[in-house]
């Protein structure tokens, strides 16, 4: 007999039938699983941290520090409430036009919508109203015209939600030039996840602004948090040793990590089987869970898998979440054909995250927070600013993509994903879940569980923007008072000689001066500013121009460059202007290029070479124009079909969606300037409102427990 081992070619070999994960338990989770339930109702209390919060924004600034869920929106509520009811006005500022959305809806059946007014730059309604909710940005191009005028802003009160905000790499430059520019006479409340440098925070605005910021710290969940961690045998176990060394890894997560062994091995260095876990989960009532997990094309995979899992619900459930559905989806057809729909209504799974349009993001958010969904697959920027509860969390990684680079997550970031489990009013306790696997370092982990909450650092950084909005209402002495007023030179002096940290990007007054005087010197060369360091007319009405680079719009039209009499052409080039992706422009066949497209295409962007070369050889970027992303919008404003236009899109139709509606933005901020270019004012206003259409907005709204966070 022939003893060798016949060869198999490789297509023929059949995979190894997978083993089913075999759920279990430790025995010492039996008491924790028994506490699971819905809390009794009880009349609404306000908690310590609330009533003091509210008594201190009354004579004082007040910074609010909370994990998500704790009820921060209720101090706004009341804050705004005692200015409203004295006559005054309020103005309530948050980072996500969604979040924005959301909270006009929810403060217009609290104060009436006729005392509302919203400013997102895709609304703008009611303005002259006693509250207004709108983006940061809008607030502080506010406080810009405010300045030029000379004139006090129109607000007695100012609620800055997601202050933590002030230490988002692109982002915290707004929310630190806001808390610069404010009148002191106005105050300032600050809603924040918890950070570890409140005190500091406080203490510089206290110098900036001389009148007292109250710092009202709360470091108790609403609903307590238990970690888990699953073993590579299906088995759940405590993430943390209980009793008197309960910050200690529980020994069956550190024992293979002793071994040498790692728990990914166990996975063969992947995540376990999503159905193997949903059937875990469901077995110890642990669902409804968010899995936050790597990258999108991750949540879609896992939501392909999902369809394996046969969830233990009633049959009225499902019909309800079915019924919901077609309410919702009668509000934009488009969803009605999404490729995910089917198991988002047959077993109630759901992927969240960029890739999906905004209306179908709305609708996952809106049936999660209803309760008629068991899982979904969402990228952990799902973690900030949504209301998003869950009863459990389960995260596959021990890092986070933060838009350049995976970095391993911060305190602050673990503690928001954290945030979302259990659900306050509907869950006694919350679970998050650790789950093994190739980018999960556990030990790491279980450290984050009583980790300090991350310092927020300064972000701040001179643009050309920001220079041209300060030289319209101060002199450079002036605008170097001001610079030296940033939290980055408070920070700076505060360190003295250590070391500054990584993230700093600029580090005290010296260096924010050096670099405005940089851009000045080049807005100068360009005539921009005068030699009087006042701005010229060209100077002027650019500095309307708010947006990523307004130089190279002002000089498109300096130089007549664009097309400002047709809204397609206009569309597609400013969305060349504000696209931020490689594209493969090699593949467009040239017969698909309409001549007048062309055309433009071809004068714009060899017209602004040789200004892209000045600003590169300055040190500044400049952007890379694409065809491809102007073909898109030039198809999309001239009313083509959303599938038409998407199958010639190289990347995700919510990346599509997000490209349209800063093109949009964009578009505005050209017709803002009406008084200088007249016809692409008219042009751009028309352009707005051929390419703001279904299914990039709709009119779905959620109608979810708006209150779940008072």
């Amino acid at each position: 007999m022939n003893n060798k081992r016949r060869f198999i070619p490789r297509k023929a070999r059949q995979p190894r039938a997978r083993t089913p994960i075999k759920p279990g338990s430790d025995k010492s989770l039996k008491k924790v699983f028994g506490s699971i339930g819905v809390p009794e109702k009880k009349p609404f209390h306000p908690d310590r941290f609330q009533i003091e919060a509210v008594k201190a924004i009354k004579t004082a600034d007040c910074l609010v520090t909370a994990p998500t869920g704790a009820g921060k929106t209720w101090i706004a509520v009341e804050a705004i409430r005692d200015v409203f009811d004295a006559g005054g006005r309020a103005w309530y500022a948050s980072p996500l036009k969604a979040l924005t959305n959301a909270k006009y809806q929810e403060f217009s059946g609290i104060f009436g919508g006729e005392n509302l007014g919203i400013l997102t730059g895709d609304r703008k309604e009611n303005t002259d109203a006693p509250i207004l909710v709108g983006t940061t940005e809008i607030l502080r191009n506010q406080l810009y015209d405010a300045m030029h005028r000379g004139e006090n802003i129109a607000t007695d009160l100012v609620v800055l939600d997601e202050a933590h905000y002030l230490g988002d790499y692109d982002r915290g430059v707004v929310w630190e030039e806001t808390m610069i520019y404010l009148p002191s006479r106005i105050p300032l409340l600050m809603l924040s996840a918890t950070i570890g440098n409140a005190g500091q925070i406080a203490s510089w605005l206290e110098s900036i602004r001389s009148r007292k910021c109250a710092t009202v710290e709360e470091k108790n969940r609403p609903v307590p948090l238990f970690p888990l961690f699953l073993h590579p045998s299906g088995t759940l176990f405590p993430l943390l040793n209980q009793g008197k060394q309960k910050k200690q890894l529980h020994r069956k997560a550190s024992g293979p990590i002793r071994e040498g062994k790692g728990p990914q091995r166990s996975f063969r260095g992947q995540a376990p089987p999503v159905q193997d876990l949903l059937r875990i989960l469901d077995k110890y009532n642990l669902l409804p869970a968010i899995f936050f997990l790597k990258s999108r094309a991750d949540c879609d995979n896992a939501l392909t898998a999902g369809n394996a899992f046969s969830p233990s619900e009633d049959e009225s459930r499902r019909q309800a979440r079915k019924k919901r559905i077609a309410e919702l989806v009668a509000k934009v057809p488009h969803i009605a054909n999404h490729k995910q729909m089917q198991t988002l209504r047959q077993k109630g799974l759901g992927a969240h995250h960029s890739g999906q349009l905004p209306a179908w993001k709305i609708i996952i958010e809106t049936l999660m927070t209803e309760g008629l969904l068991d899982a979904v697959f969402a990228t952990s920027t799902v973690a900030a600013g949504v209301n998003f509860p869950a009863r459990s969390i389960a995260f596959f990684n021990s890092d986070r993509f933060n838009g350049r680079e995976f970095t391993p997550l911060t305190p602050t970031e673990f503690h928001q994903m954290t945030g979302r489990a259990g659900r306050r009013g509907m869950d006694k306790i919350g679970f998050a879940l650790a789950v093994p696997g190739r980018y999960m370092d556990i030990a790491y982990v279980a450290d984050l569980v009583h980790a300090k909450a991350t310092d927020v650092i300064s972000q701040i950084r001179i643009n050309f923007s920001m220079t041209l909005n300060l030289l319209l209402s101060h002199h450079p002495d002036q605008i170097r008072d001001l610079l030296g007023k940033s939290f980055a030179t408070f920070q700076f002096n505060r360190a003295g000689k250590k070391k500054p940290e990584p993230d700093v990007r600029c580090q005290d007054t010296a260096f924010l001066w050096e670099s405005f005087l940089h851009h000045l010197d080049f807005l100068k060369k360009k005539a921009y500013v005068s030699g009087d360091d006042t701005l010229t007319d060209d100077g002027i009405w650019t500095s309307q121009l708010r947006i990523d680079h307004p130089l190279m719009v002002a000089e498109g039209f300096r130089w007549s460059l664009f097309p400002d009499s047709d809204p397609a052409l206009l569309t597609a080039i400013m969305a060349s202007l504000v696209n931020e992706r490689e594209t493969d422009d090699a593949s467009i066949h040239p017969k698909d290029i309409p001549e007048d497209l062309a055309a433009a295409f071809e004068r714009v962007s060899h017209g602004l070479l040789p200004f892209s070369a000045e600003l590169k050889d300055a040190g500044f970027e400049a952007p890379i124009l694409y065809l491809r992303p102007a073909l898109t919008l030039y198809k999309w404003a001239n009313g083509e079909e959303w599938e038409t236009v998407l199958s010639f899109w190289d990347s995700a139709e919510g990346d599509l969606a997000m490209l349209i509606m800063r093109t949009a933005d964009n578009l505005r901020h050209i017709v803002n300037l009406a008084g200088v270019f007249p016809a692409a004012a008219h042009a751009a206003r028309q352009a707005v409102d051929r390419i703001l259409r279904d299914p990039v907005v709709s009119t779905i709204e959620t109608e979810a427990d708006v209150h779940a966070d008072l």
